[in-house]
């Protein structure tokens, strides 16, 4: 696995969640295990079966996320605000947090510095304008506002 860009947030938040993992999903898992058992044969017993197939999503995501933690490098995140320029005019104003792969979620506004826009803008400064070439081969130029 190579290396993981985590932000100290991002960091504290996968560990929080492997712990929450270890010591609260695992006792949860288990004690479900245990009553499925109790409903007998366990050849035809789907809420046995259930229950082992949520103890090995459980543990895949342990693993992963000891991987993970393992390769951690922390990065510092950086808000961009930025527009686009079209046609010599800014458009509206975006703003995005640059963090790493692991914690990118568009939703909340986070994106990787390993996308092509993260890219572009996680050394750039305020006043500069940045090119950006897109998986589809357009190119948008952005003009960033502020860094934070």
């Amino acid at each position: 696995m190579a290396e993981v860009l985590l932000t100290e947030v991002g960091y504290k938040e996968m560990q929080e969640r492997l712990k929450f993992l270890k010591e609260v999903e695992r006792a949860n898992v288990a004690e479900e295990i245990k009553v499925a058992r109790g409903f007998g044969d366990l050849s035809e017993n789907a809420e046995y079966d259930a229950a082992k197939k949520r103890q090995a999503e459980v543990e895949s995501e342990i693993l992963e996320l000891e991987a993970q933690l393992s390769k951690a490098k922390i990065i510092r995140a950086r808000e961009v605000e930025f527009c686009e320029i079209v046609a010599g005019k800014e458009t509206a104003r975006k703003s995005y947090k640059i963090v790493g792969t692991a914690e990118a979620d568009l939703s909340k506004g986070c994106i990787s510095d390993e996308s092509p826009v993260g890219k572009a803008l996680y050394l750039a400064k305020a006043g500069e304008t940045v090119d950006v070439k897109l998986p589809s081969g357009k190119v948008k130029t952005l003009k960033v506002l502020n860094v934070k």
